[in-house]
């Protein structure tokens, strides 16, 4: 249940950190509510997630997916150039979260 709470926890995060870049210096409403809202959701799973998964291996996983969520949302509307070597690191990313799912205590 921790690790599915992590996962949504990492998709929120890429909601709120997308949402901070449309609010220009929180000057637009909308999307500065979507960034608190995002922002508390993400960090509250978070810590749910940490009560038993490692801080690292859970902050590390966190960051990746909404690293990697953030770019790809980017990329899907056009603010982010896509290009070859983007998509190899973020391939690598994936594979990184991944791993730390696969070798982590009680898999």
């Amino acid at each position: 249940m921790n690790w599915l709470v992590l996962i949504v926890s990492g998709v929120t995060e890429s909601v709120w950190a997308t949402a901070l870049s449309r609010s220009e210096g929180f000057s637009k409403l909308g999307p500065s509510v979507v960034f608190v809202v995002g922002l508390l959701l993400s960090m509250a799973g978070l810590a749910y997630a940490m009560r038993t998964l490692p801080a690292g291996t859970a902050y590390a996983v966190w960051v990746g997916i909404g690293a990697t969520l953030t770019v790809c949302i980017g990329m899907a509307t056009g603010t982010e150039p896509v290009n070859a070597a983007k998509m190899v690191f973020i391939a690598g990313l994936i594979v990184c979260i991944i791993g730390l799912k696969l070798v982590s205590e009680g898999h």
